[in-house]
């Protein structure tokens, strides 16, 4: 009966682990992360040496640094990928609870390295941003409890799940971060509208964010600053917005050719949250088109593997990380070509940083292991042919 409704199935002839995850994993999308990471080291060789250089450093010492990153952040997206579902929320819910105080102590611990806003913790010979990993990891979480609230004398997860998202918003807001904050809003509203969340609701939370943007804009002036200079129809040649702005325009379909871009001596974030400005003026508009249609690949394939998913906790956490993904990545580019106010948000699995490529790599880990195939058919299915 077990069977019938949930179309469980043993492992066939006795199936090891390791078989049985190569066999139900997604092959295509490990495949698209990693030819992503691949790209992002290329874009290392091209962006990082003249900052390496600036700071006395050897030429090669951020690419090396991402590369072991990389390393890291694809072993983890591995073992998670491999994980159970109820492992990999177990394992979720306790980061989310580590990570929320992180990200709760960081006014008291926490480090600015001069940008003006305390998002890092520092530990002498590198550092941690725990908004970067709160933010699949809440994702699950929030599933999680819509999920639960659905069952019968369930606990109140939407008002939990509430709860949650505003206090993690309101601690990212004071940092201030206000990137991070839209995508754990984001993925979150995303979580509850597909649980069934009724429209004016969302309609309201609408509102409630447009007038949450008007009241960030009028009381404080670095985001003013950074919304005028997006709705400015003249670009400041000398501002991170306009050299990237001049790089993509130099670079046109083909690029200028490896190591002849001059962004990168000019452009402070050219290996991090500009980094789609370097691919752009180097190697040109068709090699920017391959990224975006691999992190496209990502999100809508993990999205039609979802679809056919029968549990609600697989469906909420599958959607919310894919948002998390497409979001992030969407904001970076958009930033890039100015569709979008400057952000500070890094490009997943291609700009260089620890905390992203980590936090990148339990994303799809978790990603990963709510879209491996499962022995199910659609309801349909179920109750038209097997019962």
């Amino acid at each position: 009966m077990t069977e019938m409704v949930y179309g469980a199935r043993a492992p066939e002839g006795g199936e090891s682990a390791l078989p049985e995850w190569w066999r139900t994993v997604d092959r295509l999308s490990i495949a698209a992360v990693f030819a992503l990471f691949l790209i992002g080291m290329l874009l290392a060789l091209a962006a990082s040496p003249p900052l390496a250089l600036d700071q006395g450093l050897d030429r090669f010492f951020y690419v090396n640094r991402q590369a072991v990153f990389g390393v890291l952040g694809l072993g983890t997206m591995i073992f998670l990928s491999m994980r159970t579902v109820k492992t990999a929320r177990r394992l979720a819910v306790i980061g989310f609870a580590v990570f929320f105080v992180g990200v709760f102590l960081l006014p008291w611990f926490g480090t600015d390295y001069g940008k003006g806003a305390v998002r890092w913790y520092s530990f002498g010979l590198g550092s941690v941003q725990p908004s970067e990993f709160i933010k699949p990891m809440f994702a699950v979480t929030a599933a999680w409890l819509i999920a639960a609230s659905t069952d019968i004398a369930g606990p109140p997860g939407r008002a939990i799940s509430f709860a949650l998202m505003l206090a993690i918003v309101m601690m990212l807001v004071r940092q201030p971060d206000y990137g991070q904050a839209g995508l754990v809003l984001a993925s979150w509203a995303t979580i509850f509208f597909v649980g069934g969340a009724p429209k004016k609701l969302i309609i309201t939370l609408g509102a409630l964010v447009v007038g949450g943007s008007m009241f960030a804009y009028n009381t404080v002036p670095h985001v003013a600053k950074r919304i005028d200079g997006f709705l400015s129809e003249d670009i400041n040649p000398l501002t991170q917005i306009g050299y990237a702005t001049s790089a993509i325009q130099d670079g046109g379909l083909f690029g200028v050719g490896i190591g002849a871009g001059t962004v990168k001596w000019t452009l402070p974030d050219a290996h991090t949250d500009f980094i789609i400005a370097v691919a752009a003026e180097e190697f040109g508009l068709l090699f920017c088109l391959v990224i975006i249609a691999l992190f496209m690949f990502l999100t809508l394939r993990a999205l039609l593997r979802l679809r056919r998913e029968r549990d609600m906790f697989i469906r909420l956490s599958g959607v919310g990380l894919a948002t998390v993904l497409g979001a992030q990545s969407l904001i970076n580019l958009g930033v890039a070509v100015r569709l979008l106010p400057a952000k500070g948000m890094t490009l997943p699995f291609v700009s260089y940083g620890g905390s992203s490529l980590l936090a990148a790599g339990i994303m799809m880990g978790l990603l990963l292991a709510m879209t491996r195939t499962r022995s199910q058919g659609d309801m349909s299915e179920i109750l038209g042919g097997r019962v």
